[in-house]
């Protein structure tokens, strides 16, 4: 089995084509699905986030605003949160792999992957891409959303430019959906060609 990197900067579409590519039946392991469920209603990391950090998590699971306000601007408490989260997410993807182990590829949609170094762990990285125009019309009208927080948050990734030259695959979505889904059909059949080479 291969595994893939699928990854994109905020409003470029990454999790759209993550859709598609379930809908072609592609097994795609999300790593930010996998956080929200373990930090949701009941989730499993709740009481070792609550110890770490108390006052941020309640019946509807973590309190966002509370937990970003202790960990943001604060590397210490960010990587203790981190030592909490990852391995968790860690289990989660191995587990996945194990479920998946007789398919000819799967993708891991990884929105750090440049960041966190993993695009050395995988046989080929798909980036999802889109002009910078309508990257910032979609991130812009997402509720509470500020021109400074997406300025914050493009600081902290890799830039777009970057990620399509190391990339392996890309997907642009600046496109129509149609278009979008044909490049994604195409990228499909292009893996399951590369099956035992």
């Amino acid at each position: 089995m291969k595994i893939y990197g699928l990854t994109g900067s905020i409003g470029m579409g990454k999790s759209a084509v993550a859709r598609m590519l379930r809908r072609e039946g592609v097994p795609v392991f999300d790593a930010d699905a996998e956080v929200h469920r373990l930090q949701g209603p009941g989730g499993a990391l709740l009481p070792a986030i609550d110890a770490r950090f108390p006052g941020t998590t309640g019946p509807m699971g973590v309190d966002r605003v509370k937990l970003g306000a202790a960990v943001f601007g604060h590397p210490h408490e960010l990587k203790a949160l981190e030592a909490i989260v990852h391995p968790a997410v860690q289990q989660r993807r191995m587990a996945f792999l194990r479920r998946h182990r007789a398919r000819s590829f799967v993708v891991l949609d990884i929105p750090l992957l440049f960041e966190k170094h993993h695009d050395r762990k995988v046989a080929g990285v798909i980036v999802v891409t889109a002009p910078a125009w309508k990257q910032r019309k979609r991130v812009l009208s997402r509720p509470g959303m500020t021109p400074a927080k997406f300025r914050r948050i493009l600081h902290l990734q890799t830039p777009d430019a970057e990620k399509r030259r190391r990339a392996d695959h890309i997907i642009d979505t600046g496109t129509t959906f149609a278009a979008t889904r044909a490049q994604v059909r195409r990228l499909v059949a292009c893996l399951e060609a590369k099956r035992g080479r």
